[in-house]
Order: structure tokens, then C-alpha cells, then sequence
């Protein structure tokens, strides 16, 4: 199957779950306080309803829109999206919405938002509970890390084991514990690394560093040390047309001299940045290019010349940096899953909030995306546990954003509704609907950005 459709497919179905939880949320305690829902919507259907019915005896309408961007439930009595205005203006009925206690309103609006935050946790401690922990630990990955200039400027070596910062210690280094370590160093004031085998203490800047600047830097500021074992070699491609074979070693570059994958990437980082604007003829020739490659089969380093392809790849896979390591995993019974996984999505729930601040720079202001961003998350191919683990994370970042005091989202009824448990006063119907309307356009105007965001990147490549 088609990786893009693979991760297609993740996307729909991440977010289906979360949406008809969410909607539940608010639906349940509508239900619990006797309040009308008069429609229960997966995904939106301005104009048209693919499928939709209605159980005898039921107030609620349940359909399936054609646009997935979302859902929602229409409760009566209830200044929402749907600004039902001919509904207000009716006199108030016991089964509205606006003729319950705040207290009971209040509920009803963070229903959605807490059956997310719960959510997330409860899928954390099931996925440690069926899938354990599988990882490499730090203090095994002999070869070390490979680092920047930046982190060399500090201190680090090449080949060094990063142990941990200040009081913390670092378990593992892969996609699950990455940002959880920049964030860490990008914070923390001492390093400690094993050089030589010898433990180290490194000092890091007073004033912190920039947590996206690390991670974009070109090496980023530390990864695992790669050795340049080629992996895999596509059948008839480039590579293997030119006589490269699985288990060979890339040892130079263009006269520059190899000992890992880490450096390959910087050189090939710096090929595409100077071909961007480049003619085409400039391009055509940059994309000829002499390796030298070691053959442990026969003990020769080869020169081998070839044409990189537009995309400057070659057709090779690179040795995967913990496949060369021994794997530890860690089992959790139920009643050892549950503490865990709160504490493991708590973590999450934390770090993400905290890495906010950098959205209000230009460069986090680039990453904002959508579903194009969010979709890309997923990988190419089809994993259940990395599946349910995405979801758990996009089910928390819907809880924050959706609690958000912006008028229009979850959050702006709950300010209001704090506003009035505090003051005694209710806000008026007409400033309910002005603040709606306003919110609309603030998140239609998010929503443009970041579709905006998404279009740029995937015509850039680098999307999906």
C-alpha cells in the first residue's frame, strides 16, 4: 500500500476516535443534566449530510459529515458554531442549556477536554501494558553520540555517552525520549557524559539554549554516532548498478574522508542547501559525485562514480544506529501500567506546554501545520503501538488547544462561565454571540496560516 495512503488512513482514524470521544464528553454530561443534544456530528456538513438517523424516542440526530475536519454536538439553549439565533430567541425551556446551573454548564464545556486528557493517559498505560518498553539503554550505546559545533564549543566530543543533565538521567536516545533530551539540555546548567570511560561533567550556557535552534542546526546539536554500514541497497538502482552492495562501508565523499553516516548527512545537508537556487546545468553536474567505498568482502576500498538522482539519493539505506546495540525490555503488569502511563503522559502533557513559548518565534511560527503536519507524524507503515502512541499525544494536544480561553473553542465558554460563577452575572446573549463570531474568525484565520504552513512544506518535499 501507498505510504501516503498509510499515513492517510492512521490520520482518519486518530482522529475519528478522538473526535467522537470528545463530542461524548460534552454529550454525556448534556445527558447526566437532562439538557437536549439535538445533534451528535462526526466530522462537519455544511451544505450536505452523508449519513444521519435518529433512534425513536430520541432528541438526538446522529450523522456522519463529509468534511474531516472535526466534529460537533448542537446542544439546545447554547450559543455554539451552529449561532441558532431563531432558537434564543424562543423563551427558555428546562431542557436548554442556558436554564442549567453554571456549575452544570461548566461540566458540559469541559466534558470534551477532559475525556481527551484522560483518554491519553488511559492509552499510555494500555500500550506499556500490551506492548512494554523495548529500548537501548544509554550507557550501552558504546560508539557515543555524534554532536554539533555548537555542542563541541561547549565542551562535547565526538563519541562521548551522554549520560544525563543535572539530577536527571537519561534512560534511552530514540523518537520517544529525542525531544524530552534537547529539552532537558536546552534547560539544565551541567552535562554528564563518559569520555574514554571516564564520567564527565560538562557546564552548559547560564542563560539556557534554544531548543528548536539545537534541533535544526545542520549536524543537530547531538545524535547517535551512525557508522557508514550501508544497510540495504535498492534492487537496479543507482547504487547497485554501480556495484554497491549491503554490508559495504561509504568511506569518502567527494575527497572528503567518511567514518559515519552523521557526516554524510552534513555533507548532503550542505549539497541540497547550495543547489536550491542553483541552474540547472550547476545541478546536473553537482549531482555527479565520486565515492569511496570499503568492501569488507574483499578488503578494497573502491572509487566508485555516479549521478545522484534529483532528489540527491542513490538508492542505499543507512545502518540503523540501535540495531547495533543490545535491547533491554521492560514488561508492566496492570497495576504497574497504570501509575506509569500517568506519569509517562503527564510528562508529555508538561514538556508540550512548555515547548509553547517557542511558537511565539519565527521559526516555531514556521511549524505550525495541520493535518498535513500531523499526518506526516505517522509512519509509512503500519504500527499499532506507534499508532495508538500518536494518538495519545494528538489526544492531548486537543486538549490543550481546545481549552484554550479563545471564544469559539472549549475554553472561551469555560472563561465565561468562570467570569459568571464569579461575578453572579451572566454575560448577555448578544456579547455571547459577538464573542462567537470572533473566535470563528481567529481560528479560520489559524486554520489558513497553518494549511498555508502544510502547502509550503509539501511543495518543498518535505511533507509526507
Amino acid at each position: 500500500m501507498d505510504a501516503f495512503l498509510i499515513k492517510a488512513l492512521q490520520l482518519i482514524l486518530c482522529f475519528s476516535i478522538l473526535i467522537l470521544l470528545h463530542e461524548g464528553g460534552h454529550f454525556f454530561f448534556a445527558k447526566l443534566f437532562k439538557v437536549r443534544v439535538e445533534k451528535f456530528c462526526l466530522f462537519f456538513d455544511p451544505w450536505k449530510t452523508l449519513f444521519k438517523f435518529k433512534p425513536k424516542n430520541s432528541d438526538t440526530e446522529y450523522c456522519l459529515g463529509w468534511l474531516p475536519l472535526g466534529g460537533y454536538v448542537k446542544i439546545s439553549g447554547m450559543i455554539d458554531e451552529s449561532m441558532d439565533r431563531e432558537q434564543m430567541k424562543q423563551p427558555p425551556q428546562p431542557w436548554e442549556f442556558r436554564t442549567k446551573p453554571a456549575w452544570q454548564r461548566l461540566l458540559i464545556m469541559i466534558g470534551g477536554v477532559l475525556v481527551n486528557f484522560l483518554l491519553a493517559l488511559f492509552i499510555y498505560a494500555m500500550v506499556l501494558f500490551v506492548w512494554g518498553e523495548t529500548y537501548v539503554p544509554m550507557a550501552s550505546m558504546k560508539q557515543g553520540m555524534a554532536f554539533s559545533e555548537q555542542a563541541k564549543a561547549l565542551g562535547f566530543r565526538d563519541g562521548d555517552i551522554l549520560l544525563g543533565v543535572d539530577d536527571k538521567t537519561f534512560r534511552s536516545f530514540d523518537n520517544t525520549t529525542l525531544q524530552n533530551i534537547y529539552r532537558d539540555l536546552s534547560n539544565g546548567q551541567t552535562a554528564h557524559v563518559i569520555r574514554a570511560g571516564r564520567k564527565m561533567d560538562i557546564a552548559l550556557p547560564a542563560e539556557g539554549m534554544n531548543m528548536l535552534d539545537m534541533f535544526r542546526s545542520v549536524p543537530p546539536f547531538v545524535m547517535p554516532y551512525i557508522p557508514s554500514r550501508i544497510d540495504s541497497v535498492v534492487p537496479e538502482g543507482i547504487a547497485y548498478k554501480a556495484g554497491i552492495r549491503k554490508g559495504d562501508f561509504l568511506v569518502g565523499f567527494n575527497g572528503t574522508p567518511l567514518k559515519s553516516w552523521n557526516e554524510y548527512n552534513v555533507l548532503m545537508a550542505r549539497l541540497h542547501e547550495s543547489l536550491k537556487d542553483a541552474p540547472t546545468d550547476d545541478s546536473l553536474a553537482a549531482r555527479h559525485v565520486t565515492l569511496w567505498v570499503d568492501r569488507p568482502a574483499t578488503g578494497q576500498v573502491d572509487t566508485v562514480p555516479l549521478m545522484l538522482n534529483s532528489a540527491l539519493l542513490m538508492g542505499i539505506g543507512q545502518s540503523n544506529a540501535y540495531a547495533i546495540y543490545p535491547h533491554t525490555t521492560k514488561k508492566y503488569g496492570i497495576l504497574e501500567a497504570v501509575p506509569a502511563g500517568v506519569r509517562y503522559g503527564w510528562k508529555v502533557f508538561a514538556g508540550y506546554v512548555n515547548d509553547l513559548k517557542y511558537l511565539f518565534t519565527k521559526d516555531g511560527a514556521k511549524s505550525i501545520g495541520s493535518f498535513g503536519t500531523i499526518g506526516s507524524m505517522f509512519p509509512d507503515v503500519w504500527s499499532w503501538k506507534r499508532f495508538w502512541e500518536l494518538t495519545a499525544f494528538i489526544s492531548l494536544i486537543l486538549a490543550f488547544m481546545n481549552i484554550l480561553p479563545i471564544p469559539a473553542l472549549d475554553g472561551g465558554h469555560v472563561f465565561f462561565l468562570l467570569c459568571e460563577i464569579v461575578t453572579r452575572r451572566k454575560p448577555s446573549e448578544k456579547f455571547m454571540e459577538r464573542a462567537q463570531l470572533a473566535g470563528m474568525w481567529i481560528l479560520i484565520a489559524l486554520m489558513i496560516y497553518a494549511v498555508g504552513n502544510d502547502i509550503f512544506r509539501f511543495l518543498l518535499k518535505d511533507l509526507f
